[in-house]
């Protein structure tokens, strides 16, 4: 209800706000339509070549040796009092020391930061966490509870149960999104920031709906609004499509890269093959279209935006494009010969710029 003496929308305004919302839920679905369509095809396309193999789907009970290395720190679970949820995480570095705070994308669970929690523990108490819905975390069987708001408040949640009120927080990709989002919202917990493969939230829903390539290469945002379908899809020919986005020449990492080893491909299997394993997953962006447009918020920590240039999936572009957000100290590095998978392609490389880029601003504050 309006407030009295408060002005109303003119009419002509009212019509253009509903023309616009409605011309974006037609893209929306028939994009989504048109990715449904393509996959169907490519459904069909494996039951003619191969019917025997398409729904092969082997039984991992086990998981391999790798997720339960000693080097890379301790199995943990919190449970968080408002939302009621365990999230699983894996810690590395003393109690005590300053909170490194390590988001992964997707389809990833907190092993894609192996080398950051080998790396950085020196120095740091170094947690990768299990984003809700993922792995060993609490999966919330409804959609509505993947909005933004929910995961955004995840990371302050398990901050404070952590016992910290502040972290150098570091996502990548579906990850980056959130710590961009947590770093908008509650500032005074981000002391700096670091971002893998994410532009700034405003900057990509503002590019992808400019350019045509970039709506393309996001099309599983739509297609993920599908029920039922994504999942089923990502298990035809024993995870096929799993295996593909880390070692095909497309979307894989290259030649020059730290590439997976059969363990670590097993790895990710054993998360994602078990029981309704992809499901929380994929209602992360089962939600998100209902949370935009994005605000244009702005960034008032120390950030750091790595890139890698053969990213498959997101144009290069919108890195340089997420300086204007930033309104304190940025640096943006572009590795040429990196994929979107940049953490695990090139750790040695991304470790050194972490490195540099922490030292250099524990140096500029006591200048």
């Amino acid at each position: 209800m309006a407030r009295p003496g408060a002005a109303c929308p003119p009419p002509a305004r009212r019509v253009m706000v509903a023309a616009r919302a409605l011309l974006f839920w037609a893209l929306v679905y028939s994009y989504c339509g048109v990715c449904a369509c393509i996959a169907g095809l490519r459904l069909l396309w494996s039951i003619g070549r191969r019917p025997g193999e398409t729904f092969r789907w082997v039984v991992r009970e086990n998981p391999p040796a790798c997720l339960n290395d000693p080097s890379l720190g301790t199995h943990c679970y919190v449970r968080i009092k408002d939302s009621g949820l365990r999230f699983h995480y894996v810690a590395a570095g003393e109690r005590g020391k300053p909170l490194m705070l390590l988001l992964h994308g997707f389809p990833e669970f907190w092993y894609s930061w192996r080398h950051q929690l080998r790396e950085f523990k020196s120095e740091y108490r170094v947690v990768a966490l299990d984003l809700r819905g993922y792995g060993e975390t609490d999966a919330p069987p409804h959609k509505e509870n993947y909005k933004l708001d929910c995961l955004i408040a995840d990371i302050k949640d398990i901050l404070e149960s952590l016992g910290y009120n502040k972290c150098v927080l570091i996502g990548h990709d579906w990850g980056g999104m959130i710590a961009w989002l947590v770093a908008i919202c509650y500032p005074e917990m981000v002391t700096k920031l670091i971002v893998v493969n994410f532009p700034h939230p405003s900057v990509f829903t503002e590019y992808i709906l400019r350019h045509p390539s970039q709506l393309i290469k996001s099309g599983y945002y739509f297609f993920f609004q599908m029920p039922w379908f994504p999942e089923f899809m990502f298990t035809l020919n024993d995870f096929k499509v799993l295996k593909s986005l880390f070692t095909s020449q497309a979307t894989g990492i290259g030649r020059k890269g730290c590439r997976l080893t059969a363990e670590d491909i097993e790895a990710y299997l054993y998360v994602f093959s078990q029981p309704g394993a992809l499901t929380g997953p994929i209602n992360h962006y089962r939600t998100l279209f209902s949370c935009l447009p994005l605000q244009n918020h702005e960034i008032i920590m120390p950030t750091l935006l790595l890139w890698g240039e053969r990213d498959a999936f997101m144009e290069v572009e919108m890195a340089e494009i997420t300086r204007i957000y930033v309104k304190n100290h940025f640096r943006l590095t572009i590795l040429s010969e990196a994929s979107h998978w940049l953490q695990q392609d090139q750790p040695d490389i991304v470790n050194k710029l972490i490195w540099t880029f922490l030292k250099e601003e524990t140096k500029r504050k006591r200048e």
